[in-house]
């Protein structure tokens, strides 16, 4: 639906009939700022600004100083025209305003994944996957069960496959150490069988599909993302023309996917079969797709993104904070590497729990208003109408002054102690809080321990067998690409 007249949010406005208004909290209600300006040329103009002249942080930031620190704002959204059929959103760029995103009885979250755009579901052999499903959607609990039911079947797996992937990762750095080894390329070839292992077993799509799995991957997360990626092309002109105007056709990447569908049905052969009996009501060729979406998109393409942060931070951190990290995790892991070790090693945590509120893998949530509502920040409230689409930019909540000290600061002993415990609850990568559990009813990623209990063992196997390290970091769009320059090996690495 249209959303309501649009003001530019000024003091004056500000001053008048709205402050007698109050929200429950006695807040004043005011207004949105902001404004979605001439339609197509200024969400093709806020596109420009937005992936070239600023940058999605400055962006946002430019906006809120413009609007006299206002962290609810309206602004556009790429990619804009010709892909996306609407590109206003109301922006939620607070900690305590982004949280209604985390509420599944305010939001309905059907088709908005991506955002203001959806890609063709012949990406998805026709289906519509698990993450394009409002948590309201009675296929949502049925498709969640059987992925909440895997992920915790074959927990007692993941550490095991992730040792295995680790070493023939560093094992490939150490061997080119006598020039600069990038890990993303490593850890892109490797996480992929170790994604498949994890969850399914049997032989990795490297072995059966062969070198080109991984191509074939990122091809089809390609075709799904390109509209809202940047700096992939070059020159930007360029980039704009072939990702930013129109839809890739999803043909061009049928074969590929065909093929990676093809491993996945044998992989998962016996999560189907077992689906069939233990939760019927999803047509096995439908569950199929899924749980490609879920080991391609979801792990995959979140431990593509995610490991790169930890060892960025890592990296920056340097031998001080190492030390204690190899001190604690040889203490509590003299016998090896497991899930339960590392339960034992608070420092650890933290670092994981710190990277994930720093660099979140998934930076975006989107849902449309339920009905109509009044949305707080720390400051004022502003009222949303039914069927507006809302949009929160996590990086800056989970980055917020009013709520973390040092906020935009790589802290790495945060949740240490005790009485920080409660800041978890501000910790929301996973599309709830950390303290949050995933249900079948409420749209927090149902792989949300995996990830977690991944990047802990990350942390824990690179201190097991290093003293410490040093690498080059560049920022990137999507990830920073790490550069390993040395690696110091423990005594009894």
């Amino acid at each position: 639906m249209a959303p309501p007249p649009v003001n530019s949010g000024d003091a004056a406005a500000a001053a008048t009939g709205e402050k007698s208004k109050l929200s429950p909290s006695g807040l004043p209600i005011r207004e949105i700022p902001g404004g979605y300006g001439v339609p197509f040329f200024s969400p093709l103009r806020d596109r420009l600004d937005y992936f070239y002249f600023q940058g999605a942080e400055e962006y946002f930031r430019s906006r809120v100083a413009r609007h006299g620190g206002a962290t609810v704002l309206r602004v556009n959204m790429p990619p804009g025209p010709f892909i996306s059929g609407d590109p206003r959103v109301v922006a939620l760029l607070d900690a305590r305003s982004f949280r209604v995103l985390l509420d599944d009885s305010m939001v309905d979250k059907a088709d908005t994944l991506d955002g203001t755009f959806m890609p063709s579901r012949a990406l998805f052999g026709g289906h519509r996957p698990l993450a394009f499903l409002d948590a309201a959607d009675p296929r949502h609990a049925k498709i969640k069960r059987v992925v909440m039911s895997l992920a915790a079947a074959r927990m007692h797996h993941v550490a095991p496959a992730f040792r295995a992937a680790f070493a023939a990762i560093f094992d490939a750095v150490e061997a080119g150490l006598g020039a600069a080894v990038e890990f993303n390329k490593l850890n892109m070839r490797y996480m992929l069988d170790f994604t498949c292992a994890a969850l399914f077993g049997g032989e990795p799509p490297s072995k059966v599909v062969g070198d080109g799995a991984v191509t074939k991957a990122m091809a089809w997360l390609a075709f799904q993302l390109h509209p809202i990626a940047s700096k992939v092309v070059r020159p930007w002109p360029l980039e704009e023309l072939l990702l930013h105007t129109f839809s890739l056709p999803p043909f061009l990447v049928r074969r590929g996917y065909a093929t990676l569908k093809a491993y996945f049905a044998d992989a998962a052969a016996a999560v189907l079969d077992d689906a069939e009996k233990s939760h019927p009501g999803i047509p096995r060729d439908e569950l199929l797709d899924n749980l490609v979406f879920v080991a391609i998109f979801n792990a995959f393409g979140g431990f593509k993104i995610f490991l790169p942060h930890i060892l960025k931070w890592l990296a920056r951190a340097g031998p001080e904070l190492h030390a204690k990290l190899a001190t604690e995790v040889r203490a509590a892991a003299a016998d090896g590497i497991t899930l339960a070790a590392v339960e034992r090693m608070p420092l650890v945590k933290s670092v994981v729990w710190e990277a994930l509120r720093m660099n979140p893998p998934v930076e975006f949530q989107y849902g449309h208003a339920r009905r109509d509502m009044v949305v707080e920040s720390h400051d004022a409230a502003y009222e949303v109408r039914k069927g507006e689409m809302l949009f929160g930019y996590q990086p800056l909540a989970t980055r917020d002054a009013k709520v973390f000290d040092r906020a935009g600061e790589f802290v790495a002993d945060r949740f240490v102690a005790a009485g920080d415990r409660p800041l978890l609850e501000h910790v929301v990568w996973s599309n709830g809080p950390e303290t949050r559990t995933p249900s079948e009813g409420n749209k927090q990623c149902p792989g949300k321990d995996m990830v977690v209990a991944v990047g802990r063992l990350m942390v824990a196997e690179m201190f097991r067998r290093y003293d410490t390290f040093a690498a080059d970091v560049v920022e990137a769009p999507v990830e920073p690409v790490v550069t390993f320059t040395s690696l110091t090996r423990a005594a009894s690495g």
